[in-house]
């Protein structure tokens, strides 16, 4: 991944953590790595334990960010979740997967859309 790519992900992340701050969600965990990957952000809503993905794109060339998540994402980001259940000794709480997609608009701003229940817990 080129530097530039990592910086405007980046921009992504930190738009998508001040928009869910703004939405009440508390955020517990940024850039989360273990050896089977990383999940962006994990935040509380309420009682739920939500692991966010965030997708940023600079244009609409291969379709929205969200589109990027495809069934292979959604299998790594849930086993690294479970990862982060295990080692942080959480139970019997709600979880969730949310997609945030950050696009770039022609204006030079950034249009975010939070995509709640994005996917379920995915073992396949």
């Amino acid at each position: 991944m080129t530097k530039e790519r990592k910086s405007f992900g980046k921009v992504g992340e930190e738009l998508t953590a001040k928009y869910l701050k703004k939405r009440n969600y508390k955020i517990i965990e940024r850039n989360y790595r273990c050896p089977l990957g990383e999940i962006d952000i994990i935040a509380l809503d309420g009682k739920a334990l939500v692991f966010v993905e965030v997708k940023t794109r600079g244009s609409t060339n291969f379709g929205p960010p969200q589109l990027a998540v495809g069934w292979r994402k959604q299998r790594q980001i849930s086993k690294v979740a479970l990862d982060f259940i295990k080692r942080k000794k959480i139970s019997q709480m709600d979880m969730r997967f949310d997609v945030v997609s950050v696009q770039l608009c022609p204006t030079g701003e950034f249009r975010v859309e939070l995509i709640r229940n994005a996917f379920e817990l995915c073992f396949g």
